[in-house]
């Protein structure tokens, strides 16, 4: 969240105090021609790479190399590059390319840390050999190595080429300078008559070290489009900035930036970066890259013909799509992912970066945020209202004015002077408290945390050395340097009930502002020669700094539990492996339509690159959203992984209930189909934390061969089984909505059965979005609502089973205690749904947790609905109980009023934790 607009210290001062509202502008960003290092590389021209790979072998169980340049001078010497390329299980390779130590370069290049997984690295297959082929045309050879049964991969020395292809094959996968596009500005002593300072509006940046950045194509085969790249707020596939048709486009920036009231349909860069793109095809094949560099990037995708003047000749003549990846520094250190399948490539990205985490069963359900609640008389009556109007939330989140004076880890004592009494109030009905916690400390010597991290040299310096003193929302501020180890335990420390004073178990923490915002920086953000750890330049690890900020304070708070129970953080700012720590939001929205429409794409891009936590602010932070509107948002909003309403304190109140009887039943019973839903979100997010397969997909990660998907970003899949499309237009009476798949669908409202494979115009009411539930599938439900997710945990399931052409059916649920890591000693409950033949089966995929922790329920399945079946039977036998239980028509949903009626079993009483079958009589 920001509304500053900061052009002077005086005005800040005013500014902090008034905080008046400002729209977005442009000018306060750099763009492509004004950043020295992407137009020096976009000015560079196909073939221009002059490098070729000589003293090939393998060393360590890696295939090695030196990359010379051809255009060698006595005046000027050109130092050769070290290449390593190393695979690993599962057919992923990586490669990197760097500076050669032996030629004392004037530092080291930073390598990201704490971002690949160790046990990763313990994956490595150790080359033995490697062959070598001459390529039609090549003067020289290129050398071959073994990737995985199916996949090799190839260094091809002159001219300097790597990528993967189909063994045994001229059938690529990915490559690497196939455009001969690699540049590598070597980091040298500067001379006399050089001036590396580089200006923007009323900033300097000292750039000690001079030119470092990386540029190289990367070429995807086979490739209809290409996704990922978060954060941006545009189109899904993302579209091409380079190219005949294309005029005067930007670059995808990847610069984690505080952006005030962002603009939809941008290439703009926000406030996470992840430099990991995929490529998916009408082969319905699938292949991802990932650049691990935390410095700005920017990355064209170019469009057909964009090289048709070059004059080369490419080795290929596949289908496919470039791109050009830019960087200020850092090294090549580079993963490439075969899949083939959306599903594959997804898992094995997550793989080197991690898996999601598991979430507590709270955090999964609603969150009521504004800034700000103003005082505990203001949580209490919002509580209450909760209570009195029926409407189910779980979380209370508390913004920046509950501190003193934004200093955090304090309460304000006139506001909020009984945290604890108050926190312990929620809990009570199954509710937990969210407090904000940023970055930025307030340079206040009475306060103890300046104080402390002060006396320690735990902020981050500036270019002279001093503590960095920039401005955010406590006025002058520093910021813990995170990339230092020591640093985040200390930090994590200060979420010990002890040091947190009035924080309670219940109460979760939220990292805003971690970008980090710096309102008197340049483009909002920290100086680049700012100094970390090792002298380390933050504009080496500037996008990875929210990452470390996020990685500790959920440290500190399994620390807080003594390793017991989950935390839950939000972070605004992330980098790849973020999913490992907790959920992230797209940022400061407004309150308008297209903005309800591009918050699907963002969401859908998160969960494809690894963050499957995600969500957008219901309703928009800023501006007032009408009522129509805010309904539209919250149908959409249930079904996002991340569930939360919030809202800029100049908007007007917008709790639920302030709408009118009939919107507030509206948005009342669109937080119900998100309880309901709970079952089945928390298995899927079990699957992410499990697989790396998000919580909520793109179309074709379901339906890889089907293109009408490839480009849809209006509608999305919540696991495997719902389809989801929303409803963007205001006083829309109909809908096109294209259900994929041969198979039908039905309406999760009705359940009418509609027909796949086509598009459909649908008539719409202001009730609900389309929704449907895939044949084949079941879907496991909880229709009793209590107040919070909590207290729902012993009430009984539905199961609704959803019966395809062949009358079967199959689906999940997975059960825990829904707050401790017991989980992962075996302590859960796993079943599988089989429904075939006129009977559904009730099998246990949970591993053997012999001698380890258990979990047991006494939950049953209260109802079985049927959906398709067309059978005419009153009854079913259930084994081995040796019972009856009827079939009877009933409510597809247990809510007051009339309803569509549906096959159901009533009654069959069986356990959730045991093994069963029901067979239709």
């Amino acid at each position: 969240m920001r509304n500053l607009n900061i052009v002077s210290l005086p005005l800040l001062v005013i500014l902090v105090s008034q905080t008046p509202v400002f729209s977005w502008k442009k000018e306060e960003f750099r763009n492509c021609d004004q950043t020295p290092f992407c137009k020096r590389a976009r000015s560079r021209n196909p073939g221009d790479c002059s490098l070729f790979a000589d003293q090939v072998s393998i060393s360590d169980g890696d295939l090695t190399a030196k990359l010379f340049s051809k255009n060698q001078s006595h005046d000027d010497p050109v130092n050769p590059l070290i290449l390593s390329l190393s695979v690993y299980q599962d057919g992923i390779m990586r490669l990197k390319i760097d500076e050669d130590p032996t030629s004392n370069p004037p530092k080291t290049r930073f390598q990201v840390p704490d971002v690949v997984l160790p046990e990763f690295l313990s994956k490595k297959l150790h080359l033995q050999r490697l062959t070598t082929e001459t390529i039609d045309g090549d003067a020289g050879p290129s050398s071959i190595v073994y990737l995985s049964d199916d996949f090799e991969a190839v260094l091809r020395h002159d001219p300097l080429e790597v990528y993967v292809r189909y063994k045994g094959s001229n059938s690529r996968i990915l490559s690497l300078n196939s455009n001969g596009l690699f540049d590598f500005e070597q980091l040298r002593v500067k001379n006399e008559d050089e001036d590396w300072e580089e200006r923007f509006r009323s900033h300097t940046d000292t750039r000690p070290y001079g030119p470092q950045s990386i540029s190289f194509d990367v070429s995807f085969y086979d490739s209809d489009f290409v996704y990922g790249i978060p954060e941006h707020a545009t189109s899904f596939a993302l579209r091409p900035t380079r190219g005949p048709n294309v005029e005067e486009a930007e670059p995808y920036r990847l610069f984690n930036l505080d952006v005030f009231e962002y603009i939809h349909d941008s290439p703009f860069g926000l406030y996470g970066s992840i430099p990991f793109m995929i490529s998916h095809g009408k082969s319905g094949k699938t292949s991802g890259f990932f650049w691990l560099n935390a410095a700005e990037m920017q990355i064209d995708v170019m469009g057909d013909g964009w090289n048709a003047e070059s004059g080369i000749s490419l080795p290929s003549k596949q289908k496919r799509i470039d791109t050009f990846w830019m960087s200020e520094a850092g090294i090549v250190d580079t993963f490439f992912f075969v899949g083939p399948t959306p599903k594959d490539v997804v898992r094995q990205y997550t793989s080197v970066t991690g898996l999601p985490s598991m979430p507590q069963l709270f955090a999964t359900a609603y969150h009521q945020c504004r800034w700000n609640y103003r005082d505990e008389e203001d949580v209490e009556q919002v509580d209450a209202k909760f209570d009195e109007h029926d409407i189910p939330y779980d979380v209370l989140w508390l913004d920046i004015e509950h501190t003193v004076g934004k200093r955090y880890f304090t309460w304000d004592k006139d506001l909020f002077p009984h945290p604890e009494e108050m926190q312990k109030k929620l809990a009570a009905k199954g509710r937990h408290m969210v407090t904000i916690v940023d970055p930025h400390i307030k340079r206040d010597e009475s306060f103890w945390l300046h104080k402390e991290a002060t006396q320690k040299g735990y902020y981050v310096k500036d270019a002279s050395g001093k503590d960095f003193d920039g401005w955010c929302w406590p006025g002058s501020s520093s910021y813990p340097d995170m990339l230092n180890p020591e640093i985040r335990t200390w930090w994590g420390d200060k979420f010990s009930y002890d040091n947190y004073v009035g924080s309670t178990p219940s109460l979760y923490i939220w990292n805003d502002m971690n970008e980090p915002s710096v309102f008197n920086g340049p483009e909002v953000t920290m100086p680049r020669d700012a100094l970390h750890l090792g002298n380390v330049e933050h504009r080496e690890l500037h996008n990875a700094y929210g990452y470390y900020f996020h990685m500790a304070t959920a440290d500190g708070l399994v620390k807080r539990e003594n390793g017991r129970d989950r935390p839950f953080v939000l972070s605004r700012a992330f980098f790849a492996g973020s999913q490992r720590y907790g959920a992230v939001w797209t940022g400061d929205n407004s309150a308008d339509w297209d903005q309800l429409r591009v918050s699907v794409p963002m969401i859908l891009t998160l969960g494809l690159t690894g963050i499957s936590f995600s969500g957008a602010d219901v309703g928009g932070f800023f501006g007032n959203p009408d009522t129509e509107l805010l309904v539209r948002w919250y149908q959409l909003g249930a079904y996002y992984p991340f569930f939360r309403a919030h809202a800029h304190h100049d908007t007007k109140r917008r709790e639920p209930w302030l709408f009118g009887e009939r919107n507030t039943e509206l948005m009342k019973e669109a937080i119900h189909v998100r309880y309901m839903l709970l079952p089945y979100f928390y298995t899927l997010f079990r699957e992410a934390n499990a697989t790396g397969i998000p919580v909520v997909r793109p179309l074709w990660m379901e339906f890889p061969s089907d293109e009408a998907t490839f480009k849809n970003d209006e509608a999305f899949m919540v696991g495997n089984a719902i389809f989801v499309q929303g409803i963007y237009t205001e006083r829309a009476k109909h809908a096109s909505v294209y259900l994929p798949g041969k198979e039908y669908w039905y309406d999760m409202r009705t359940g009418t059965a509609v027909k796949g494979g086509i598009t459909h115009k649908l008539e719409v009411s202001e009730e609900s979005i389309p929704a449907f539930q895939r044949a084949g599938t079941i879907i496991p439900r909880k229709d009793r609502f209590r107040r919070s997710s909590t207290q729902m945990v012993n009430d009984p399931y539905t199961l609704v089973v959803a019966l395809n052409s062949s009358q079967a059916a199959e689906g999940e649920l997975y059960i825990d205690d829904g707050k401790s890591f017991k989980f992962l000693q075996g302590a859960s409950i796993h079943r599988r749904f089989v429904f075939s033949k006129g009977q559904l089966t009730s099998v246990n995929m949970a591993p053997n947790s012999s001698g380890k922790s258990q979990f047991s329920s006494d939950c049953i399945i209260d109802r079985i609905i049927l959906l398709g079946y067309v059978g005419g039977s009153k009854s079913a036998s259930i084994e081995p109980a040796n019972q009856k239980a009827e079939i009877e028509f009933g409510p597809l949903r247990l809510k007051g009023g009339k309803g569509p009626s549906v096959v159901t079993i009533r009654k069959p009483g069986v356990r959730i934790s045991d093994d069963w079958t029901v067979k239709i009589l």
